[in-house]
């Protein structure tokens, strides 16, 4: 395998070998080119002056009926040194008079025989057949009558040996010219390799050097530019030799205080890569060291984090002053693979007056004491929110007590139709519904009922009738997918209130016309351990959620409904399925104008009997830590 030399010299000789071979074989291309296109032409030339001279010589003996003197005067033709056959033949192509020995001198060929049709006139005709060769035609007429034709054929080799010697020529001179330039070059090349060598092997040496020392100074071996440069270079050597030492020290004691700083460091040039970090920003930002050098921040941190950082780095450096110390700068889950918060401060690095040629980044890592403090908002909010529904459902257990009333009274004491008492026993339902959630928030979803064997119709119907009024006005189609009478053991009261979050989250998701579908069927749990329920669905074709909305809706407080919505929907049916060891899933595209939209909820409840004993073990427990309390 060919490998290109590494030295000055070779590299010069090698390089003066290849341009003067490509120069001569172009040149001897450009020859050849250019005398065979000569030759081409003398041979049509001379054809057509041999076959009209042939066709006037034919044309005298037939007129003097001289029939030898005919055979004479295409043999003599054919004797020429660039004729390779000579012909006369009659108007349809039989041979009469042939100049040659050759057995297929006698007989013309079907590329020869197909050319008779394109003689036009008395002209001669040249033409190319059966690969290289070139033969040409004249007819033979007396008075304005065809008598034959007379045919000569060119002899190619005479031109071949013309080329060859040519080439032959270009060949010996351009040779001799090459031995003779590059022994010429060698000299030359020599003479300006060998300083250059000492060079590169003083540069070695000093790189290698650690504390003075090495092969210094260099001997001066020539006396002009190359030795000026050796000088020049020596008094370089001492000069780094003298600053080294003082360098180096400084350097450990840099590098001591970059590796040990409990912060992160990072530094970036001009172009914002960076050029040095420290380990603790390695680990903050997840990535080796190793793969920090020569990347950007937005190489390695989300976009609108390095961005902002980017912005930072370009005021150090146009303005060349430090940053407003400690900028907050929060980033997603990308990178590391937590939610994180950083105090920034940017700072120039001079390495002269009035020139900053780095910007340093100076990171500390608050995301536990933000997560710290998040989860106390949170805790806060909540406690303030149990507080007050705690106060409210207090305040709602006595006129609930009066409708209760007022709708015994109105069951047993009054005449109503079939259609009015559905009416007061759905009235009866919802108001005992309500109680059973004031109960829940009053002693902070500790249930105050058992669990019960309920129907789908009990469970799905009862809220699709509470929200007919509104799916009526929105001319918003409902389907349902279960069965009235499959059964589901379960607290009733609290999974009525999962799909009344449900269902009117999706109405108002739904644009008007828009559809609801509600399915429920028997199912088991992804696990293969996992008991037998139910699984429900809750779909619906209205504008989606983006992703970011998705990641979040399950948090208390969290909602997108602004001033008409509270952010515990969603959160309570969250609760009240774990508690019923059971899951919920969402699926979900927003409306982008490429596609149909919509939402998709499931859940799955497990049929497990054996709910009603942990929930009142859970429940003692909590007593016993309120009594303790």
């Amino acid at each position: 395998m060919f490998r290109w030399p590494r030295t000055i010299r070779w590299q010069m000789l090698l390089s003066l070998v290849l341009i003067e071979t490509i120069s001569i074989a172009l040149f001897a291309l450009l020859l050849v080119h250019h005398e065979q296109r000569e030759a081409e032409d003398r041979a049509v030339s001379r054809l057509e002056h041999q076959a009209s001279s042939l066709a006037v010589q034919a044309r005298q003996t037939i007129v003097d009926e001289r029939p030898d003197q005919m055979a004479l005067a295409v043999k003599m033709e054919a004797a020429s040194p660039s004729v390779s056959q000579a012909r006369i033949t009659d108007p349809q192509g039989k041979v009469l008079v042939a100049g040659s020995d050759n057995p297929q001198g006698g007989t013309l060929g079907a590329e020869e025989l197909a050319q008779i049709g394109h003689i036009a006139g008395d002209a001669p005709l040249v033409f190319h057949f059966a690969g290289d060769r070139m033969e040409s035609v004249r007819p033979i007429y007396i008075d304005s009558s065809l008598r034959g034709y007379a045919w000569v054929e060119d002899d190619r080799k005479l031109v071949k040996d013309q080329i060859a010697d040519l080439l032959r020529a270009c060949l010996f001179f351009g040779g001799a010219w090459i031995v003779v330039s590059t022994a010429l070059a060698w000299l030359v090349a020599r003479r300006i390799s060998r300083p250059l060598t000492l060079l590169h092997a003083g540069t070695r040496s000093l790189m290698s050097m650690q504390q003075g020392g090495g092969d210094f100074p260099l001997p001066v071996t020539a006396k002009n530019e190359f030795g000026d440069l050796i000088l020049a270079f020596n008094r370089m050597v001492a000069s780094i030799a003298e600053q080294r030492a003082g360098l180096n020290d400084t350097l450990s004691l840099l590098d001591s205080m970059l590796a040990n700083a409990p912060i992160g460091l990072a530094f970036v040039d001009r172009n914002l890569r960076i050029v040095r970090v420290n380990q603790v920003f390695a680990a903050l930002t997840g990535l080796p060291l190793s793969r920090h050098l020569g990347r950007t921040v937005a190489a390695i941190m989300p976009a609108h984090s390095a961005e902002r950082l980017e912005e930072f780095f370009r005021r150090v450096f146009a303005e060349e002053i430090p940053v407003a110390a400690e900028v907050e700068i929060a980033g997603d889950v990308t990178i590391p693979s937590r939610a994180w918060t950083w105090l920034v401060s940017v700072y120039p690095v001079l390495t002269a007056p009035g020139q900053v040629r780095w910007a340093g980044m100076i990171v500390r890592d608050v995301s536990e004491r933000v997560r710290a403090e998040e989860t106390l908002r949170k805790t806060e909010k909540l406690a303030a929110t149990g507080r007050l529904a705690a106060s409210i459902a207090h305040e709602i257990n006595n006129p609930l007590e009066a409708l209760t009333n007022i709708l015994f009274l109105l069951r047993n004491f009054t005449t109503l139709d079939d259609a009015a008492r559905n009416y007061v026993d759905m009235a009866e339902h919802e108001v005992k519904r309500v109680s059973e959630i004031a109960q829940q928030t009053l002693r902070f979803y500790r249930q105050s009922t058992l669990p019960a064997r309920a129907t789908l119709a009990e469970l799905i119907d009862s809220v699709l009738d509470l929200y007919k009024s509104r799916l009526n006005n929105q001319s918003i189609t409902v389907e349902r997918d279960f069965d009235p009478q499959e059964t589901l053991f379960c607290y009733s009261g609290e999974i009525r209130q999962v799909f009344a979050n449900l269902l009117g989250n999706a109405i108002d998701a739904v644009p008007p016309g828009g559809r609801i579908i509600v399915r429920a069927h028997p199912s088991q749990g992804w696990c293969s351990s996992a008991p037998r329920g139910v699984r429900f669905t809750v779909a619906d074709t209205g504008v989606g959620m983006s992703r970011e909305v998705r990641e979040r809706i399950f948090e208390a407080f969290f909602t997108t409904k602004e001033s008409t919505g509270t952010g515990l929907g969603l959160w309570v049916s969250h609760e009240i399925i774990q508690k019923h060891h059971g899951h919920i899933g969402v699926h979900s595209r927003a409306a982008d104008g490429n596609g149909p939209s919509g939402t998709v909820f499931q859940i799955f409840l497990p049929d497990d009997e054996s709910l009603a004993p942990q929930t009142q073990a859970a429940a003692a427990e909590k007593q016993g830590v309120g009594s303790r309390e």
